[in-house]
């Protein structure tokens, strides 16, 4: 089981006296305390450190922890130059790089992105799988790429990533065909599904798929995305929480959470809402802290770091008696 994090990169998190120079010492902490991986989100719907950008500066900060995507949205940049970035930044940190991609979705978080961006919105999800495709086919040496979408020839030599092959990429998303697209051909899936049971059976549609394509489920990381914001209980939780979606993504907890998943309450309500995702078959947590301040997101790291050991013993329990 990994724990991981994903760092306060948008100005919505900040307040006014916050120096977002900060961010790289609070990754470091964040490695320290015992988080695994340290993840940066992607978007255009609000001012925030690039994501890529953040990653470089986090490479030679810290040691031993993954860092990731969550969600890198490809179409915001040319393809061929993101390769290049995406290996600079695995060679930049040892290997450390895993990479979770999306489409963008409906309405304003993504559709109007694709208009800025200049390309069309229909075809997206092949657009972004082909993507992918050419990424993995550069890494691996191709000085050309033949795709229904993309193709290009005479590609010159590009960067060649620290490990074989290039860093891991997930798929977020929970859609019928995003669940398919992610055993086909992805090397993870982080969804952010609010009930546990939908995430129990996205996972069985995955590793379908895999077998379906001759792949191991093994293959696949399973990995959640989910806002946490640990109080008293949770009720003196969520208006925290309903403060931070309304300044983040502009509507209340009420809405926000029956969309993606959400926990909230004293560390044994906390721990108990994870554990019912650990048993679903969860590996790797990517917790996004519920707090509108770097101080506030300082707090609430350290009561996460807190329960990073008994999250890790549920998972060792729940592997335990699946073995039997």
């Amino acid at each position: 089981m990994d724990i991981g994090v994903l760092l306060p990169t948008g100005t919505a998190q900040w307040d006014a006296a916050d120096d977002p120079r900060e961010l790289v010492a609070f990754g470091r902490h964040a490695e320290r305390s015992g988080f695994s991986s340290l993840f940066v989100n992607d978007s255009l719907i609000s001012p925030r450190i690039e994501a890529l950008t953040m990653l470089a500066a986090l490479a030679p900060a810290t040691e031993t922890v993954t860092l990731g995507t969550a969600a890198l949205m490809p179409f915001l940049r040319r393809p061929i130059q993101t390769a290049q970035s995406l290996a600079s930044i695995d060679l930049l940190s040892g290997g450390r790089l895993t990479v979770t991609v999306g489409a963008g979705f409906p309405g304003r978080f993504g559709r109007p992105l694709y208009t800025l961006s200049e390309l069309p919105w229909e075809r997206r999800f092949a657009r972004l799988d082909e993507t992918v495709a050419m990424w993995r086919a550069l890494w691996d040496g191709a000085d050309a790429f033949h795709g229904e979408i993309l193709r290009f020839d005479d590609i010159p030599p590009t960067t060649r990533p620290f490990r074989v092959g290039g860093p891991p990429i997930w798929l977020g998303g929970a859609t019928p065909a995003a669940l398919a697209r992610a055993g086909r051909m992805y090397d993870g899936w982080l969804p952010y599904p609010p009930d546990p049971a939908d995430y129990a059976s996205g996972l069985r549609s995955v590793r379908k798929a895999a077998a379906d394509a001759g792949r191991p489920a093994e293959d696949i990381t399973p990995a959640l995305f989910v806002s946490v914001r640990i109080d008293d209980d949770t009720e003196s939780g969520r208006p925290a929480l309903d403060a931070y979606a309304r300044a983040t993504y502009g509507m209340p907890l009420q809405e926000l959470e029956r969309i993606q998943a959400v926990v909230t309450g004293s560390t044994d309500q906390v721990l108990q809402s994870l554990g019912r995702y650990v048993a679903a078959g969860v590996q790797h947590i990517v917790v996004r802290l519920g707090a509108l301040d770097l101080r506030s997101q300082r707090d609430q790291l350290e009561r996460a770091a807190d329960l990073i050991p008994a999250v890790q013993a549920a998972a060792d329990r729940a592997a335990t008696s699946q073995a039997f």
